[in-house]
């Protein structure tokens, strides 16, 4: 067997491919169940998730073990396939694809296609959130007699007119932050719109379709790769029996499609029936 070349230990290797797998399908659990609110919530509660995630401290951490698991687990796996290549320089003769599944026979090419889609996705909204000093915050529009007024939404509930901040009664500083401009004391704080950005990125009129269609492509990527990486997954810590094996199976099948799926629809809503 082949030794990895960031685990030394072939047997180590085998778990923390199985184990940094499963952790990163419970992590897609918990980013579908947030992103689901594009379609069934409102911007609001979009960005306070979205708040909540960038903020919270065990948050947070989580989100480094979920970088460096997803580093480990790409970046090992595509070693650990050329590794089996060069063992193996001579393709065995019986290339009809019956004894294997197309999914096991291409994890390292779907796993490099995800890490790609990974890599884009962090850099059109991750570090958008994170790092662009333009950033919108999330602003409402109330009637006030007879006249549509714009206000900010601020993290205590309250809102501060747009209005303040164009006439520069109130500055924005640290991209979130109200301040009062003669004072300069800070008084209130609001959400950056996440909501806005990622709405705005399907439906632009000139790259939203190919935005999506792409996004949709990855969505059938990364069902393919769980096909068999769920499976495999429980295989390599042992649970693997008579009993067991059956029921992961249906498992790994289910979970393969429904939510690769539900990630795939979020776009489609949004770039044709978002209004």
């Amino acid at each position: 067997m082949a030794k990895s070349a960031i685990l030394k230990s072939s047997i180590a290797k085998k778990y923390w491919m199985a184990f940094t797998g499963l952790f990163l399908c419970v992590f897609l659990l918990g980013h579908l169940a947030g992103n689901l609110q594009l379609i069934f919530s409102d911007a609001l509660h979009f960005n306070q998730y979205a708040l909540f995630m960038t903020t919270n401290p065990a948050v947070k951490i989580l989100s480094y073990v979920t970088y460096i698991s997803i580093l480990f687990h790409a970046i090992d796996g595509i070693v650990l396939t050329i590794q089996n290549k060069k063992a193996r320089p001579v393709a065995y003769a019986k290339t009809d694809g019956s004894s294997s599944s197309f999914s096991s026979r291409n994890m390292a090419v779907l796993g490099t296609i995800i890490l790609v889609f990974i890599v884009t996705h962090m850099v059109n909204f991750w570090a958008v959130m994170h790092f662009d000093k333009n950033m919108p915050l999330q602003t409402i529009s109330i009637g006030v007699q007879g006249q549509e007024q714009e206000y900010y939404l601020t993290t205590d509930g309250g809102y501060l007119p747009k209005a303040q901040v164009d006439q520069k009664m109130i500055k924005i500083e640290n991209r979130t932050e109200f301040f009062d401009a003669a004072a300069n004391v800070k008084i209130k704080e609001g959400y950056k719109d996440l909501h806005k950005i990622t709405v705005a990125f399907f439906k632009d009129p000139k790259t939203g379709l190919i935005a999506t269609i792409l996004y949709v492509l990855a969505m059938f990527t990364l069902a393919f790769h769980l096909l068999h990486g769920f499976q495999s997954a429980f295989q390599s810590i042992g649970l693997n029996s008579p009993k067991y094996t059956p029921t992961i199976k249906k498992a790994g099948v289910l979970f393969s499609i429904i939510v690769p799926l539900l990630f795939a629809i979020i776009p489609v809503y949004i770039h044709f029936f978002l209004k």
